[in-house]
This record gives C-alpha cells, sequence and structure tokens, in this order.
C-alpha cells in the first residue's frame, strides 16, 4: 500500500483532480478478486489520502458492492464499475440509497478472463450505444437518477485494436446520450500494435488518444502520466485559445 499511496500522493501534487482506486486487477485474462481482499488492499490507501488531501475526488474502481460501501463510508463520491453494475446484484441497490455518489457505467464484452480472445462486433458503435441505453434504464428503474451517470466506452475492454480506433475517432458519436464520459486509454497495449513500446513508453501514443479524446468533448481523461498531460494541455489551450 505504501508504494500506491506515494503514487496516489504524486499524482495529486501532479494536478490530478480525481483519484481511482482499484484493488482488482482487471487486465486480460486476470482471474477475479473478492470484496475481502479489494477491501484489504485499497481502504488503507483510500483513509490515507482523504485525510492528507480532502478536498479531491476520489473514485472506487470496483464490481463489489462490498468494496463500493466502504469506500463510500470512507468519502469517496464516485463509484467505477467497469460491469456497469451487473456483476453484484447488490451494487446498484447500495447506489440507489447514496444520492451524493456519481456511477461510471463502462462497456466490456465478456469477462476480464476472455475478453480478448477474440471480440467482435456487428455494429460496434450500435450495440455500445444500445448497452448504455439499457443500463441508463436499468439504473433508472432503481432509483440512480440519470443526472449521476458518467459513460466509459471501455477501451481494451473485449475490442480489438481497430475497434478501439474507431471508438476513438467517432467518441462524440455517445454524446447523443447526453451523458459526461470518461476514457481509460493511458498506456494500454493497442497502442503497441501501432507503434511497438513497452508499457512504460506509451506516454505519446496516450497523449494523442487524450488530444482526439477531448476534442469531441470527452469530461474525464484517466491517465498515469498527470504532469504530462496537464502540461501537453496547458501548453495546447495557451497556443489555440481552447479549453480542453
Amino acid at each position: 500500500p505504501d508504494l500506491a499511496i506515494q503514487q496516489g500522493i504524486m499524482m495529486i501534487e501532479s494536478g490530478a483532480a480525481i483519484i481511482d482506486l482499484g484493488g482488482e486487477s482487471t487486465r486480460p485474462s486476470s482471474s477475479e478478486t473478492s470484496a475481502e481482499e479489494e477491501i484489504k488492499r485499497v481502504m488503507p490507501m483510500l483513509r490515507e489520502l482523504i485525510q492528507r488531501y480532502p478536498h479531491i475526488t476520489y473514485s472506487i474502481d470496483t464490481r463489489h458492492a462490498a468494496t463500493a460501501a466502504a469506500a463510500i463510508e470512507l468519502g469517496a463520491t464516485i463509484v467505477n464499475d467497469i460491469s456497469a453494475l451487473q456483476h453484484d446484484p447488490q451494487m446498484a441497490f447500495l447506489l440507489a440509497k447514496h444520492p451524493q455518489v456519481q456511477v461510471i457505467l463502462m462497456h466490456m464484452q465478456g469477462q476480464p478472463q476472455t475478453m480478448q480472445d477474440a471480440p467482435f462486433y456487428t455494429d460496434l458503435m450500435g450495440e455500445i450505444k444500445d448497452f448504455f441505453a439499457q443500463r441508463i434504464a436499468f439504473c433508472t428503474s432503481v432509483g440512480i437518477a440519470t443526472a449521476r451517470l458518467i459513460l466509459d466506452v471501455g477501451i481494451g475492454f473485449g475490442k480489438t485494436a481497430q475497434h478501439n480506433l474507431q471508438l476513438l475517432a467517432q467518441l462524440d458519436a455517445f454524446k447523443e446520450l447526453g451523458l459526461p464520459l470518461v476514457l481509460g486509454a493511458s498506456r494500454k497495449s493497442f497502442i503497441d500494435q501501432y507503434s511497438p513500446s513497452s508499457v512504460q513508453d506509451r506516454l505519446a501514443g496516450s497523449l494523442a488518444a487524450a488530444l482526439v479524446s477531448a476534442m469531441q468533448g470527452v469530461e474525464i481523461l484517466r491517465v498515469h502520466d498527470v504532469a504530462e498531460h496537464r502540461q501537453f494541455f496547458a501548453l495546447l489551450n495557451a497556443i489555440t485559445g481552447a479549453s480542453l
């Protein structure tokens, strides 16, 4: 946890507005982590960071209601669920009881263990839009107001490199759903397919994805290299007069 706390501090000091904490690896082929284990891994970090930096927004990245409940109790105000509230039947009921908490609904084809085996879509954009429409309707039906929702197209979650590029090129198509978008493309392996690089050496590709996303109105970028992204957008905005 100490290393993770240091990383969180570095991100906050570099200008991160939101810190997203998770105790389960959801990379392709990873196996599921129990809620108990997640709580053990994440809560000490969350508690420490909230004590030091109470003004920052904290997000808990989890599919488990028990983990989300523990994080909300400590002060997390975003639940980032890669299953879009489908994995744990208790998650939706928990969130309905906490109107101050925002909810990130992510699209994923399949499960983390198998999602990259052979991702296939007949109509990539249409299928993901339909998925979001269904999950938004579900949230409304259980008492989670639409105003609390944020959408994530799930770059790298049950998608080929080509699918990821198509999504990045057409992100603005999701704006018609009327909800904010969050995007996590930072350091992901699809960058390697177009510019062979190790995970640590994908900053330039991550910045390209961030720029394309911001130009299409994506509100939240989930990144590893906070200082570099902030510098990139600060200079871009200074040159162009934009406010990306």
